[in-house]
């Protein structure tokens, strides 16, 4: 329903029959598609078990068997059978897009770089043979025919067979030859044919989980994957490099490069005529859109839905691949390797800067992938983790698309290296600098506060193993494969190899710093605030010197989007001014309650609050920021009785309300690799203050083993409250 198919039917081309009756015609093709896909760990694809037809998939570096039955036998005295495989509308022998293997002996004869075909067994009128797939043959979705061919005749006097099946070949990480290769079995478990996970969101001190369907090997997803390389435009001789082809993927996810992709990148709040990034669970149910539609871009994603699809097609393809989250992402615009920052004289930010050109920002978090590959284009040492990005943040080379960048040249400083590794370099290093407005500095503004440790706070992804659904147990922190060790002299001479590299950077890291400093500010950081409930500011000030200071205080609150842009003001507290004895300590409280935030906030309801003061006598300026994230309640799931392939399973999804309003305009999503396909359903029902919300649905498991039911409930009052469930399914 979903393929995307080269011919609607196979059938033998009808020869003329003064020319070619005398030739042996093709009566059937069997392509032993699960007994191969054994063999080429390929057995959870769909594809190989459909009943309807099974397509092969073949991973390259390896053989596989396949079976010609003909009307009669051939005569190797005078006729020749020839397999071929094509790969494009042109394809061409000069491009490694069109293979000729001629079935005549009993052994390969060539090494494994090359096809090759051999005659496994002959009985009667049918061939198996066993055909060799070079590591490092294209891949993607390849079209098979048999001929025969009168000895002689130049190819004049031939009888061909189109085969139904598309063949697709993917990279190999089982292959040691293959640059794709991962010996660590755990990993490759993991980061291969796992297709359920976790992404990592939230705050760097208040982050969690969000389970995900991969679903890389469903119907629907190799045939969408295929449709994604022809919009990419990269060429079909290129597919065969790991390196080409997810940077051309990374540019074919979003629909910002020319020709439209997948989905459509948003983050304004605004979802008309779209889904809502947050209800998305998954990406088979993107994909199948995407797929139905043929090719018209779906809405909307934000980082986390685009490095979950991008985890997806990466591993239907073979690539291993992660999610990745920085916390606290730096955006620079510039080039300079800082997010500027700048405030008037009241302590409120300036949007854009004093020039209305500074776009720098800090998202809460952002999600990019890990994939794994070598690089011959590099120098030694630079193989393995490849940072790479499909969310459009930034053009490269004319458009938008990001690595991949190798992770021990983004931990160096190698900004030299490509793809993009100043960009992905500045993401984890960037400094943050707060600049104030200030009548007696030459250019209206001073420098209050440079911060080599704020951004790339931390860097997680799930480890390989199984998936906590209650906690987060499961999280790995990779900080140290993309940054030394915040303060220590490798991770300054990273940043200043970086510098030397950026031309726009050097003037900023030689700007001068502040003067004297005798009085100490300290922001209490807020942990958790559950939706709802009150919460205050607290900022602390000592006065270390051995004479009083006149001190300016300021606080603002805000909501914010998950990249760093202002939504709406909470609070502003006017500049409180006061004079702090010597070895004095005062505090400063601003109590926040639910009616001043609750309308205010914005997707993942995230809060930033800005800190800043002076001292009178001292010239010393202090800034701070701290942002957290509004929790919410998670949705409870039970089984009702054990899961058996084949029968009906009923389970059970529940939450407290934890608002003092009702929850109207109910919906509610959820799917399950193995289990069933993506579902949406709108529910009449509507849930009081401190209500229970109960939903039951109902599914018939597809395959045994450990499978994950993940599902996410949005209402207009609430959103994004989401949950996931490992279950055992009998066979």
């Amino acid at each position: 329903m979903y393929r995307y198919r080269r011919y609607q039917a196979a059938a033998p081309l009808a020869p003329s029959k003064d020319k070619f009756s005398e030739l042996p015609h093709v009566k059937r093709v069997e392509f032993y598609a699960p007994q191969n896909a054994r063999v080429h760990h390929t057995l959870k694809y769909e594809l190989v078990g459909d009943r309807y037809r099974a397509d092969p998939v073949l991973r390259r570096g390896q053989p596989f068997y396949l079976a010609v039955q003909l009307d009669r036998q051939i005569n190797p005295a005078s006729e020749k059978l020839y397999v071929v495989f094509t790969y494009g509308p042109r394809a061409a022998v000069t491009l490694g897009t069109k293979v000729y293997l001629v079935a005549n002996k009993r052994e390969f004869t060539k090494e494994k770089q090359h096809w090759d075909v051999r005659i496994h067994g002959v009985e009667g009128d049918t061939l198996v043979l066993q055909i060799q797939i070079p590591y490092d043959c294209l891949v993607g979705d390849w079209s098979a025919s048999i001929q025969t061919v009168a000895d002689g005749s130049h190819g004049r006097r031939r009888a061909e067979f189109r085969c139904r099946e598309n063949v697709y070949i993917l990279f190999n990480p089982w292959c040691e030859e293959d640059p794709c290769y991962m010996e660590n079995e755990a990993e490759r478990d993991e980061y291969v044919t796992n297709d359920n996970g976790k992404i990592f969101v939230g705050a760097h001190n208040r982050y969690k989980g969000r389970h995900w369907v991969f679903g890389q090997h469903d119907n629907a997803v190799l045939p969408a994957v295929q449709l994604i390389l022809e919009m990419s435009g990269l060429s079909h001789a290129e597919r065969g490099s790991p390196v080409k082809v997810v940077r051309a993927i990374t540019g074919a996810l979003h629909s910002e490069n020319e020709g439209g992709g997948v989905l459509e990148a948003r983050w304004n709040g605004q979802y008309e005529g779209g889904v809502s990034p947050w209800t998305w669970t998954g990406s088979v149910r993107i994909l199948e859109q995407f797929l139905r539609s043929g090719g018209a871009t779906v809405k909307y994603g934000q980082c986390w839905v685009f490095a979950g699809l991008l985890t997806t097609v990466c591993r239907a393809l073979g690539i291993p691949c992660r999610p990745v989250t920085n916390f606290v992402s730096a955006h620079d615009t510039d080039g300079t390797l800082t997010v500027d920052k700048f405030f008037d004289l009241f302590g409120t930010e300036i949007e854009h800067g004093p020039n209305g050109d500074a776009n720098d920002s800090l998202w809460n978090f952002h999600v990019w992938n890990d994939v794994w590959m070598s690089r011959p284009d590099l120098p030694q040492g630079y193989g393995g983790w490849q940072a790479v990005d499909a969310t459009p943040q930034q053009e490269s080379e004319n458009k938008f698309q990001c690595g991949p960048c190798s992770l021990e040249a983004i931990r160096r400083g190698e900004v030299g290296f490509g793809f993009d590794t100043t960009f992905l370099f500045s993401e984890v290093n960037a400094d943050l600098v707060h600049w104030r407005e200030d009548p007696d500095s030459d250019w209206g503004f001073s420098k209050m506060k440079r911060d080599h440790y704020h951004v790339g706070r931390s860097v997680l992804t799930k480890r390989s193993g199984p998936t906590h659904d209650d906690d987060d147990q499961d999280i790995e922190n990779i900080t140290h494969l993309y940054k030394n060790p915040e303060g220590t002299a490798a991770e300054r001479l990273a940043v200043f190899n970086a510098v030397r590299g950026t031309a726009g950077a050097q003037k900023y890291f030689d700007y001068p710093e502040s003067g004297q400093e005798d009085v100490t500010f300290e922001l209490t950081d807020i942990d958790q605030v559950m939706i709802g409930q009150p919460f205050h500011v607290d900022v602390s000030i000592v006065n270390n010197a051995e004479e009083e200071r006149t001190i300016k205080v300021s606080l603002h609150a805000n909501s914010m989007y998950y990249t760093g842009i202002k939504a709406m003001d909470i609070v502003t507290d006017p500049v409180q001014e006061f004079v702090l004895q010597p070895g004095h300590t005062e505090k400063m409280v601003v109590e926040i309650t639910p009616e001043q935030y609750m309308d205010k906030l914005v997707d993942y309801c995230m809060v930033k609050i800005y800190a800043m003061a002076s001292v009178t006598e001292t010239r010393q300026a202090w800034s701070e920021e701290d942002d957290f994230v509004i929790s919410k309640p998670k949705l409870s799931i039970q089984l009702d009785g054990p899961c058996v392939v084949g029968q009906q399973c009923l389970v059970n999804f529940s939450f407290v309300n934890p608002l003092s309003v009702p929850l109207t305009d109910c919906m509610f999503s959820f799917e399950g690799s193995g289990l069933i396909r993506p579902s949406v359903s709108k529910l009449r029902s509507t849930v009081q203050p401190g209500a229970t919300f109960t939903h039951a649905e109902s599914f018939v498991p597809r395959v045994s083993g450990e499978k994950t039911i993940v599902a996410s409930f949005q209402c207009r009052q609430l959103f994004d409250i989401e949950g996931s469930k490992t279950l055992t399914v009998s066979g």
